[in-house]
């Protein structure tokens, strides 16, 4: 179990019907969620910082750049909770979404714009800054707003890394599992 014991049902009103905004109909709350909502504050916090609109950049992008950020921190939970939920719907092949886990991700499937993204990825966790290379890189493809939350989205789930590494958090049901490499 986790280091924090997570919420059980049932939830208060307000945290149901935030529950019920980012969970498919009938399906219980990630535990993740449910963990962090134990603080009022950081839910309130968490729920402010999320991406998962789809304005700026496809879906297809967002999950190149969640999964290999959450492969990068070695976060199985939330990499097996992103592909399982999101990488048919972005059209992630099999390979692709392993790729993700790989030391170096290249493949001849990515485009040069997904290249880009996933050098950004790499850049940021490493080195917490992306060269004058990688920056042009991104802005051949990618306006100001689209690079602004492509640098947000890996901060993001960096943090999303640290939570459920940090508080030791056992896979979803269902998650897809984390190659082993």
């Amino acid at each position: 179990m986790t280091r924090i014991a997570p919420l059980e049902a049932p939830y208060g009103p307000e945290l149901q019907a935030n529950f019920d905004q980012i969970m498919p109909k009938g399906a219980e709350p990630l535990i993740l969620f449910r963990t962090i909502a134990v603080s009022e504050r950081a839910w309130r916090k968490f729920r402010s910082a999320s991406l998962l609109d789809g304005r700026l950049i496809s879906l297809r992008a967002r999950e190149i750049l969640i999964n290999r950020t959450c492969a990068l921190a070695g976060c199985a939970y939330e990499w097996g909770v992103h592909v399982s939920a999101f990488a048919a719907a972005a059209r992630l092949t099999p390979e692709e979404v392993e790729a993700t886990c790989a030391p170096d991700p290249a493949t001849a499937s990515w485009t040069a714009a997904e290249r880009a993204l996933l050098a950004a990825a790499d850049a940021l966790h490493g080195a917490a800054r992306l060269t004058d290379g990688e920056f042009a890189a991104l802005k051949a493809w990618y306006d100001d707003a689209q690079i602004l939350e492509i640098i947000m989205l890996c901060g993001f789930y960096r943090t999303v890394s640290y939570l459920a590494n940090g508080l030791d958090l056992p896979l979803e049901p269902g998650a897809a599992p984390f190659p082993r490499g």
